[in-house]
Parts: structure tokens; C-alpha cells; sequence
């Protein structure tokens, strides 16, 4: 009888640690934005119109990008285009080093004639569509002199743009040890660019926002490089989900962006797709597939899975419109004029690409700009539609990525009216009448305290 006491008194004194033991080492609920599953060492998902992240799976840990590096050295030969320091017909000769490099056809190239010259064009169009590796040297001479040089403008290119976490060591992407001793200066011979699946969708946002004409290029699915010559070379392009090409996503018009895939960064990429006007980018680092194995098929899944999640999931819509008054305060309190308020509201309408369930989770936040105030109010003059602060959306519950570009969307909060200032005689009147205010207010305080 006393060993069956013994054993209930056991039994209950063990319960609260055990059901304690089971909350500690429950597994915690992940949200819906956490369930993708990817086989990836890093991913993410914006809004390429915005920059609002959409998903986002270790995303600011540094990683090898491989061929990825080639959207920055794109971005810097448009700029370069635009600024008419290069034109798409200037010829390129061709140098020791990258006839060299084109000879080597265990990498990503078109062979390069010893004694050729190349227009920019065709040269850019190599590097695009095929990823050529010499043709993008080739541009790197071309815009800075020496490749070492270019690297020096990729990175201070990249800290201009607000990338975090990058290294370039060369134009490429390829592992240093493949240039065969000509490494750029500074740079050590195993060096490999590496950059966080953030930083990456941030560069190919401001490439395809900066320069949407490089979809015209990255969208062709093959492409005769030197057509008509002996040195013609058919250039089919690495992103084999355009379509009519063998992982062709169906959902959406694909038309780029950049692949990567070394031993060292695996197999990357960054895709993009537009349906119903709405544009996504997509990130993919390291991907391999549910054994563990990477190829272009596990890198290629992955990236439909995030188109899937971003046109399935989300939708652009409007948070507040044009003329939204503020149900706290419709008002600003006015000075030294004809009115002693003045309305406000939100000038332009605010759209999101959010998850249209969330629509009603973001709640308008009023910012007023202190420059502008004094005590809480406006002083008169005031113009009709002066700004005065602005609006901030903040998401009630859940989790909310941000922008790529760290930003928030807002819009500005103007007035609805304009406020004359007060002639002398009136603003002589207001001050008489704050002066008795006061002094009756100190006596009533007086004679209460007296009570």
C-alpha cells in the first residue's frame, strides 16, 4: 500500500516537469511564410517594382554567387553606355589574357580569335545569353582598362547601391585559380566573389529597375554568336526556364535573369517573372535537391517554388487611398493665422504587394515633419497642399520582411487648405487674449488651491 502511495505522490510531483519539459522542447509553430521548404543555403523573394520582400530563408549570410557576378558587371556597362563612355559598335582586341581564357572550354565561353576584334554588342550578348567568360573580361578592359581596375568599380558600384556583405575578386564569377595566374591585383589566387542572397535580389533590383532593357537579351533562349564566319558558335542560354526550354515555367512570362554554378558557390540563381503586371525576383543560393545533390534541375525547382508562393500568395493592393483623413487627427492646430486649424490628408494612394488576406493587418501611422511644427502647430502662412510629414503603413501582427532597400512605403500627409497669417491688429488681439487667458487661468489655480 505504501510503494502504490509512494508511486502517485511520484507521479503527480512529476507532472509540471514534464508537461514543462514538453513546452520547452516543442517544436515552435512556423508561420506560413517559413513553409517553403526550399533545399537551398539561401533564398529570398521581392517585389520588383517595390523591393518588398515577400520570403526570405538566410538570406543575409554571405555565399559564392558564381556567374551571378555578372549582373554587376551588366549594371556598370550600361552606365557606362549611358554615360557615353562606351557604344555597343566600339570594337574590342582582343589581349593575351582573354584568348586565353576563351580557349578554355571547360568553362562558360566562345573562343575568341588571338587577332579578333568584337563589338561591345556581341561581346555583352555573350556574356547575357551564354555567360561567356573571356567576353566578359573582355568588357572589364574595355570599360576600366584592366580587370583590376573593373573590380575596384564593382565594389565601390556596390557600396553606392547599399550592398552589404559583398566581395568581388573579379568580373566573372569564376574561382580566381581558373584565370590561369592573371587574378586581379589585391586579390589572392583561391579568392571567390561572394555576396548574401539579399544583396543579390537588391543588385538585380536596381539592374532591372535602372535597366529593364537587359530583359530584351536575357529573355533569348539561343543565339548564333559570330553568325556567318568560321568562328560561329551557337550560345544557348543557362536559364532553362524561358520559354519553350526544358524547365520552362508555365505560370508566368520568364525573361531572365542570371545563372551561377561553380564547386565552390554551387548551383544559383537569380529569375525573374512578370504576370497580370506584377514582377518578381527571385534568389536562389546552393540549391540542391531532397538527397542533398545539386544540378540545375534542384535550382530551377526552387525557383518555381517562389514564383509559385509569389503569384499564388500575393497581389498588389491598395492600403489607403488618395485623400485619406486620419480618424485621430483630421486637423493640425494653426498659428498666428485667419484659421486656427488647418485639415490634412494623404496625398497619393498607397499600394503594397502584400498577401491580400493581410490587407487589414496594416495600419496607417502618422509621422509629422518637427522641422515644420512649433508646439504641435503649424505657424501661418500655410499653402494649400504644403506637406507636413507623412504616412507609414505597420503591419498589426505577423511578420513582416521590408523592403530590399530598407525603406518603407509611405506617402506624403499635405494640407487640405490654405491659412492666410493674421493682419498685426489680429495677431495684437490673440496675444492680448493668451495674456488674460493666462492670468485668469493662474487665478482660478489660486483660488481653487485655496479650496
Amino acid at each position: 500500500m505504501k510503494s502504490a502511495v509512494n508511486k502517485a505522490l511520484v507521479r503527480w510531483l512529476l507532472l509540471p516537469i514534464l508537461l514543462v519539459s514538453m513546452v520547452v522542447t516543442q517544436p515552435a509553430a512556423t508561420d506560413a511564410e517559413e513553409s517553403l521548404n526550399l533545399f537551398v543555403d539561401g533564398a529570398i523573394l521581392i517585389d520588383a517594382d517595390t523591393g518588398k520582400i515577400l520570403y526570405e530563408q538566410n538570406a543575409d549570410t554571405a555565399l559564392g554567387i558564381a556567374s551571378m557576378t555578372k549582373m554587376m558587371t551588366e549594371y556598370l556597362l550600361f552606365e557606362a553606355i549611358e554615360n557615353g563612355q562606351v557604344t555597343w559598335e566600339q570594337q574590342y582586341s582582343v589581349t593575351d589574357y582573354t584568348y586565353r581564357i576563351s580557349q578554355d572550354r571547360r568553362l562558360s565561353n566562345v573562343p575568341l580569335r588571338q587577332d579578333g576584334t568584337y563589338s561591345i554588342k556581341e561581346l555583352y550578348e555573350a556574356m547575357a545569353i551564354y555567360s561567356a567568360n573571356a567576353a566578359t573580361v573582355a568588357i572589364a578592359e574595355t570599360i576600366a582598362g584592366t580587370e583590376t581596375e573593373f573590380v575596384n568599380m564593382m565594389n565601390k558600384k556596390a557600396e553606392e547601391l547599399g550592398l552589404e556583405g559583398y566581395k568581388f575578386v573579379n568580373s566573372t564569377g569564376l574561382n580566381n585559380a581558373d584565370l590561369q595566374g592573371n587574378h586581379p591585383q589585391g586579390t589572392g589566387p583561391e579568392d571567390e566573389n561572394v555576396m548574401p542572397a539579399k544583396s543579390v535580389a537588391k543588385l538585380a533590383f536596381h539592374l532591372l529597375n535602372d535597366y529593364p532593357e537587359v530583359l530584351e537579351t536575357t529573355i533569348i533562349t539561343t543565339k548564333v554568336f559570330r553568325e556567318g564566319t568560321s568562328d560561329a558558335i551557337e550560345m544557348d542560354n543557362w536559364n532553362f526556364m524561358l520559354p519553350g526550354l526544358v524547365y520552362e515555367y508555365k505560370g508566368a512570362k520568364v525573361d531572365g535573369l542570371k545563372t551561377g554554378t561553380t564547386d565552390f558557390a554551387g548551383h544559383c540563381f537569380t529569375g525573374t517573372a512578370e504576370k497580370d503586371g506584377m514582377r518578381i525576383i527571385a534568389v536562389v543560393m546552393k540549391a540542391v535537391d531532397s538527397k542533398g545533390v545539386g544540378s540545375y534541375k534542384a535550382r530551377f525547382d526552387a525557383t518555381r517554388a517562389l514564383f509559385d508562393y509569389g503569384f499564388s500568395q500575393f497581389a498588389k493592393e491598395e492600403i489607403l487611398p488618395a485623400g485619406y483623413e486620419f480618424k485621430d487627427q483630421k486637423d493640425i492646430p494653426v498659428i498666428k493665422g485667419k484659421e486656427d486649424q488647418v485639415g490634412i490628408t494623404v496625398k497619393e494612394p498607397i499600394e503594397m504587394v502584400i498577401k491580400s488576406s493581410e490587407k487589414d493587418l496594416y495600419k496607417p501611422k502618422l509621422v509629422l515633419d518637427e522641422k515644420k511644427m512649433k508646439d504641435g502647430s503649424l505657424e501661418a502662412a500655410i499653402k494649400k497642399d504644403e506637406v507636413v510629414g507623412h504616412v507609414e503603413l505597420v503591419k498589426s501582427e505577423g511578420s513582416d520582411y521590408g523592403y530590399i532597400t530598407g525603406a518603407s512605403k509611405s506617402s506624403d500627409v499635405v494640407t487640405t487648405e490654405a491659412v492666410e497669417r493674421a493682419s498685426w491688429f489680429s495677431l495684437g488681439l490673440q496675444a492680448v487674449g493668451h495674456f488674460f487667458g493666462k492670468l485668469w487661468n493662474g487665478a482660478t489655480d489660486f483660488v481653487g488651491g485655496l479650496f
